[in-house]
């Protein structure tokens, strides 16, 4: 066996990926959005986490199991399931106003409701009032402005009979790999039926039956990159030949990018991150993806500059932004989604450039007041300021060797700012007189051998 320094490797049939870190055009894609849309839409959009007059304060598509719902009567909210106020186009155009670069779409919850008329189930859509495929209406819709639509799938099924969370005896082997089965087909299905489908995002992965199933995700991920060539895959897929998810058993990711980061995001001084590519998932409300009509979940809607500093934070450590949405049993889009989509693509609108296209900025530390983001083809950095000191204020730490040979602003109204530097490689940026709210500047960096070279191209006002 190899070893790495004191550590063992572990030869594995089912661990990362050969040939290491995408670089081909579609992940290049992928990672130069930087910011999506989440949708989670099924039956449970229906009771909206309320169930005998009850409201239960917990994910809504967690309902059947926390109301302790009978199957049977689950089962029959598909014939309330009649999309009467759906409309794709609507969807996409608050995506695109919102700024959102791709959306992905619950094709399956742990419900096991599917979104499409699926021909390995009767448990679908195209059984329902709505009888329409919804998924290819979305499609339509979302690429025709541009937007890339991936597809959310749970592994996790609470309606199949052979679905097992432990493997117990040949019995339960047995079952599971009927489930196993049926659960491939259904992936092969969409991924024939959708072919323009750029990503598959998968959920429920993390029972035992599954870790102990590591071929059969490594067979997952080949069959969907061999049916759709260029599609991507997250982490939350495999499991290894030792049944470790995310990271096989030599701490290498598995899958085309880490999406272990849902609702929290890693620390912005945590540069380690930076070595791969990542996306975070983050609710609007508290901790529901699904609608939810209660208190619980209205009381605790995000604001649109906290979203903003998400992107912002993000992007300064190479990774990409999943924002949820919640749309109603009917298919209608919440008010208050919608007006934070539009506020959230108002700032994108302003200030997009420093994050479509950017990532992690090396060596420039993170600093109090915001992030600094780095765009991947020119260089040009961004210092994106989401907190703005009280003093109005902005000082910039910059690296070693660095001097500023730039600068201008992405978007500032009232007086100008003034800028001067307070000693070698730290200049300030007075803006208090400028307009409120999040500013941003785009940097122009230049390596100097002689400091006192900066003087010449450096202008003493911001303009």
């Amino acid at each position: 066996m190899d070893t790495r320094g004191d550590n063992v490797t572990l030869q594995l049939n089912y661990g990362t990926n050969d040939g290491g870190r995408r670089r081909d055009a579609a992940m290049a894609r992928f990672r130069a959005h930087r910011f999506g849309q989440f949708i989670h839409w099924g039956l449970y959009s229906i009771p909206g986490g309320r169930w005998d007059g009850q409201d239960i304060d917990f994910a809504a598509e967690f309902l059947p199991r926390m109301a302790k719902v009978p199957p049977a009567e689950w089962e029959a909210l598909a014939g309330q399931f009649t999309a009467e106020a759906f409309d794709a186009e609507a969807w996409a155009d608050t995506a695109a106003a919102m700024g959102a670069k791709y959306m992905t779409i619950t094709t399956k919850h742990h419900d096991g409701f599917c979104l499409w008329p699926s021909a390995e189930t009767d448990f679908h859509i195209g059984n329902t009032p709505a009888g329409r495929d919804v998924l290819a209406e979305l499609i339509a819709a979302y690429e025709a402005r541009g937007i890339d639509v991936n597809f959310y799938y749970s592994v996790l099924d609470w309606h199949h009979p052979d679905w097992r969370y432990q493997l117990e005896n040949d019995d339960d082997e047995a079952a599971f790999a009927r489930y196993l089965d049926f659960a491939m087909k259904q992936l092969a299905e969409l991924a024939q039926r959708y072919p323009s489908v750029k990503a598959f995002w998968f959920d429920g992965t993390w029972d035992e039956s599954v870790k102990k199933n590591g071929e059969w995700t490594w067979q997952v991920e080949r069959m969907l990159k061999d049916t759709i060539p260029g599609v991507i895959v997250n982490s939350r897929l495999r499991a290894d030949d030792h049944g470790a998810r995310h990271f096989d058993s030599n701490g290498e990711l598995m899958g085309d990018y880490e999406s272990g980061y849902e609702r929290r995001l890693p620390e912005p001084w945590d540069v380690s991150v930076t070595a791969r590519d990542w996306e975070a998932c983050m609710t609007i409300s508290q901790a529901s993806w699904g609608y939810h009509q209660g208190d619980w979940a209205a009381d605790t809607i995000k604001h649109p500059l906290d979203v903003v500093d998400m992107i912002a934070h993000c992007t300064s450590l190479g990774g990409n932004l999943l924002l949820n949405f919640g749309p109603r049993g009917d298919g209608s889009l919440q008010p208050v989604e919608q007006e934070l989509a539009a506020r959230v693509g108002d700032w994108l609108t302003e200030f997009g450039e420093a994050i479509y296209g950017c990532g992690h900025a090396p060596g420039w530390s993170p600093q109090g007041w915001g992030y600094f983001t780095r765009n991947d083809t020119d260089g040009t950095i961004f210092a994106l300021v989401t907190r703005l000191p009280v003093s109005g204020r902005v000082r910039i730490q910059l690296p070693n060797g660095l001097g500023l040979a730039g600068l201008r602003s992405l978007s500032v109204s009232g007086e100008p700012a003034s800028m001067r530097e307070l000693a070698e490689s730290v200049v300030e940026l007075d803006v208090s007189q400028c307009s409120p709210g999040p500013l941003g500047f785009a940097l122009t960096t230049m390596r100097l051998d002689n400091r006192d070279a900066l003087r010449e191209p450096n202008p003493d006002v911001l303009t």
